[in-house]
């Protein structure tokens, strides 16, 4: 018998079984993932349900390539991109100007934190070293505050702090609020509406205080630890190690590698890309309505 038949046999039997469905009454089944987004949380794959009045990122891994010094660059049209650094004492004492010459426009540098478990607030050893540092090499800078908290109270002298340590420098990029979950940590039992309105109540101190909030998170407590929706007014910094930036939401900051080299850095440094929308790309596009992901 002809090959043809046969082929034509199997790709007739899908209709042949839907018909038998049909003449047996079954009713089709439902779309166990109607309204959800099939995301990358990090570890793995996984389905979520978007959260409401979120901007969404239009970001697409088409839009990423390789460069040259191995760095992923953004190829597509709608953002210009800069290169930053973030640092904390554990970069130890930076020369600043090799940093500036080597290719780096902005750092995010540690101003402090609060203790794991004593929930003591300290200033980062190096963060005076490293702001003036930044500054007098050109650099635009921002600071970010290593949270431990346990909810709004604690956050509100966390931003105290903060506002404190910088009231008297040029501050170009935003204040960050940098809640990060940590085995035994006193904070480690803290509830998805205590960790945001922790964050909530920091960013509004801050932009109060006339600078730019922004709220450093992974894609998995982006997903599962925060309310996001509560966050929708706030400017995101996303860490997401790997080629392209594919976490859901809107997000203008890049944590993209924490195995970086810089010249005038002796260990390895966190690298990030700041996204500037072009002209004509001023528009916030809607959840559902961009993004790579859906």
């Amino acid at each position: 018998m002809p090959k043809r038949f046969f082929r034509r046999a199997r790709a007739l039997l899908p209709a042949l079984a839907l018909l038998a469905l049909a003449a047996c009454g079954a009713e089709p089944q439902p779309d166990p993932h109607a309204g959800q987004v099939y995301v990358n949380t990090g570890g793995a794959m996984e389905w979520i349900t978007p959260a409401e009045g979120v901007a969404v990122s239009d970001f697409t891994e088409d839009d990423f390539a390789a460069g040259a010094d191995g760095l992923p660059e953004y190829v597509g049209e709608g953002y210009d991109t800069r290169l930053g650094v973030d640092v904390s004492f554990y970069q130890g004492e930076i020369d600043w100007a090799a940093v500036a010459a080597d290719g780096v426009e902005f750092a995010m540098i540690r101003c402090g934190y609060r203790g794991s478990e004593t929930g003591a607030i300290v200033v980062d050893e190096q963060f005076e070293n490293n702001i003036t540092g930044a500054l007098e090499a050109g650099l635009d800078v921002g600071v970010y505050f290593f949270s431990q908290s346990t909810g709004a109270i604690e956050a509100a002298e966390e931003a105290n702090f903060v506002l404190e340590l910088i009231e008297s420098y040029e501050l170009a990029m935003p204040v960050a609020f940098d809640w990060e979950p940590l085995d035994g940590s006193r904070a480690e039992d803290i509830d998805r509406d205590e960790l945001t309105a922790s964050a909530v109540v920091f960013c509004e101190m801050v932009k109060d205080a006339g600078y730019t909030p922004a709220v450093y998170l992974y894609r998995y407590t982006g997903y599962y630890e925060y309310e996001m929706e509560r966050l929708a007014d706030y400017e995101l910094w996303v860490g997401a190690l790997g080629n392209w930036p594919d976490f859901y939401y809107r997000h203008l900051l890049w944590q993209f590698s924490i195995t970086g080299q810089v010249d005038g850095i002796a260990s390895d440094v966190d690298l990030d890309y700041q996204f500037i929308p072009r002209p004509g790309d001023t528009e916030i596009a809607p959840p559902g309505e961009s993004g790579g992901q859906s």
